[in-house]
């Protein structure tokens, strides 16, 4: 199962929208583009296989994986990427403004349902995040 991210860069934050086929899935929200710097910015554009993780944090969650000089990104919930994410993605059900959005727990969960069932299927699940808008139109 291969899940489209298409984002829109903002000076702010970055916003999406993961698509399965043509089916929209959720939103999501992410930090700025900032040169893939741990901490600070979204990752880089590609395709990534998921894993599900556990922490005692946030218990169950979907881990990318193999992702250019960074580690430990995840999809969980977050209403507010400057004040909640570290290059992080959080679903959440409708976009407020560039990297802010709505309901992020209840996206969270529809997100990781489908995925989850598709690896406890034994399927391989990727995340392809490609750009609405290119980075130098920030």
């Amino acid at each position: 199962m291969e899940l489209i991210l298409n984002r829109t860069y903002f000076q702010d934050g970055t916003n999406g929208v993961i698509f399965l086929a043509q089916e929209k899935i959720c939103c999501t929200i992410e930090l700025p583009y900032r040169n893939n710097e741990k901490r600070v910015s979204c990752i880089p554009e590609g395709r990534y296989a998921l894993k599900k993780r556990y922490s005692q944090r946030l218990k169950w969650h979907i881990l990318l994986t193999e992702v250019q000089d960074r580690d430990l990104i995840l999809i969980h919930p977050a209403n507010d990427a400057l004040k909640e994410l570290k290059g992080c993605i959080a679903p959440v059900l409708q976009h407020t403004s560039a990297g802010k959005g709505i309901n992020s727990r209840f996206a969270n969960e529809r997100l990781k349902k489908l995925v989850f069932d598709a690896l406890e299927k034994g399927e391989e699940v990727f995340l392809k995040i490609v750009a609405s808008t290119p980075l130098s139109h920030q």
